[in-house]
C-alpha cells in the first residue's frame, strides 16, 4: 500500500488487489476474503470487505451462511435477485442498496437473474458492534443517487437523513461527480475514512486514484474529492 507524501492517505491500487477469474464470477479483493489472504491487508478500522463482483448472466451465490457481519451491496449495472431464511425475496438493481445484519446467523442466496446481462456490484461488509442481533434484511431506493455532484449517506449508525440503520459507528456515503465537480465531507479528530473509486479518476486531498483504487485516509480534518471527468465513488467514515 502506497503513502502518499506528506499526506496521511495510503493507496490500495486496483491492480495490487486479489483477483479471481471462476468463469461465473470474476471478483477483486480489496482486503483478505475467501482464498485470497494478505496479512497486510485484512480491513481498515471496522470495514473488512469491499469485493468487486461481475456475475455472469444466470449465475450467482448459492445459499451459504452468514454470522455476525453486516453486509451492505451497491449495484453499478444489472441487477441482483437475493433470497434469505428469513423469507426475504428482492431484486436490487442501480439506485439501490441492499443490507443485511447477519447477525445470530442467516443463510442466503445472490443471484443474477437475467439470461443475458452480467451484473456488476460491489459488496461490503462492516464488523457489527456488537454479537448475536436478530437478522435483518432491508432493499432501500436513494434518487438522489441520480443526482451528480452530491454526497448521499447510504448507511449509518442512527438512520439519519433516510439512510439505512446499521449496528457499527460507520457512515456509507456515494457520489458520482461529473467533469469540474467537487465534493467535500468533514471528518471528525479520531475517526478514519476509506474512499473507493467505482468508475473514472477522481482527485482525493490531491492525490490520483483511478477505478478500483481505494485509500485509508487518517489524521485528515477534511477530504476534498474532486474529478476531471465522470467518476463515482464510496466513501466510508469510520470510528
Amino acid at each position: 500500500m502506497a503513502r502518499a507524501g506528506s499526506n496521511m492517505i495510503s493507496i490500495r491500487r486496483s491492480a495490487e488487489r486479489g483477483h479471481f477469474n471462476h468463469g461465473w464470477l470474476d471478483t477483486c479483493h480489496t482486503f483478505s476474503f475467501a482464498d485470497y489472504h494478505d496479512p497486510r491487508h485484512m480491513g481498515f478500522r471496522s470495514l473488512r470487505v469491499i469485493n468487486e463482483d461481475r456475475v455472469a448472466a444466470g449465475q450467482g451465490f448459492g445459499r451459504h451462511p452468514h454470522r455476525d457481519m453486516e453486509i451492505l451491496t451497491y449495484v453499478l449495472a444489472g441487477a441482483l435477485e437475493h433470497r434469505d431464511s428469513m423469507g426475504n425475496h428482492g431484486v436490487i438493481r442501480r439506485g439501490e442498496v441492499q443490507y443485511m445484519a447477519a447477525g445470530s446467523g442467516v443463510e442466503h442466496s445472490e443471484l443474477n437473474p437475467s439470461p443475458a446481462e452480467p451484473v456488476h456490484l460491489m459488496q461490503i461488509w462492516i464488523r457489527p458492534d456488537r454479537r448475536g442481533v436478530a437478522p435483518r434484511y432491508e432493499q432501500r431506493q436513494f434518487p438522489s443517487l441520480a443526482r451528480a455532484g452530491e454526497l448521499t449517506l447510504l448507511a449509518s449508525p442512527d438512520g439519519r437523513s433516510g439512510s439505512i440503520t446499521i449496528h457499527q459507528d460507520a457512515l456509507l456515503l456515494a457520489a458520482t461527480l461529473l467533469a469540474g465537480q467537487t465534493v467535500r465531507h468533514a471528518l471528525a479528530t479520531g475517526r478514519g475514512a476509506w474512499v473507493q473509486v467505482l468508475r473514472g479518476e477522481i482527485t482525493l486531498n490531491g492525490v490520483q486514484l483511478a477505478a478500483g483504487d481505494g485509500a485509508a485516509v487518517e489524521g485528515e480534518p477534511e477530504l476534498t474529492l474532486s474529478a476531471a471527468a465522470e467518476a463515482e465513488l464510496l466513501l466510508f467514515d469510520l470510528a
